[in-house]
């Protein structure tokens, strides 16, 4: 069954304590404990992203972070995406992506978004008009592809 979230989308001086405190436990858990990834999360660039959040009432259930052309990628990138284990397969991360894709085109009037995806994924961003954009990568000890969405 499907998961009715409500969605949030804030600068980081817009995000309270208590979702910045959920953007970064859900991004732990899911990153570095789901994935057995050790790496330091926190890396300088949310503070000029957007981010957008999936709530499941006063849970934190879905994420993206979304950054200017010009920090990640040359081109305005959506990263750190996420959906909590329990809401998975229930279309949460497709409406979390196009959500995404919606807000970057518009808030950075871009045609272009980049993206660092981890090769499982392909598919999935694929159907979303990603293109494979780079030989395959190493980060974080995981196999990622960069991929382009022209508009």
């Amino acid at each position: 069954m499907k998961a009715a979230l409500t969605w949030r989308y804030n600068s980081f001086d817009e995000l309270n304590l208590t979702e910045l405190y959920a953007i970064l436990r859900v991004r732990g858990f899911v990153f570095v404990v789901e994935q057995n990834c050790p790496y330091l999360d926190p890396d300088d660039k949310d503070q000029k992203s957007f981010h957008l959040c999936g709530w499941d009432n006063d849970k934190l259930v879905a994420y993206t972070r979304i950054m200017p052309p010009g920090l990640a990628f040359e081109e305005a990138s959506i990263g750190r995406v996420l959906t909590s284990q329990d809401i998975r397969k229930q279309g949460a991360g497709r409406e979390l992506m196009e959500i995404s894709i919606e807000k970057t085109l518009h808030q950075f009037s871009v045609d272009k978004i980049r993206i660092g995806a981890q090769i499982y994924l392909q598919d999935f961003y694929a159907s979303l008009g990603f293109k494979k954009n780079s030989d395959e990568y190493m980060e974080d000890g995981i196999p990622h592809i960069e991929m382009l969405l022209k508009k």
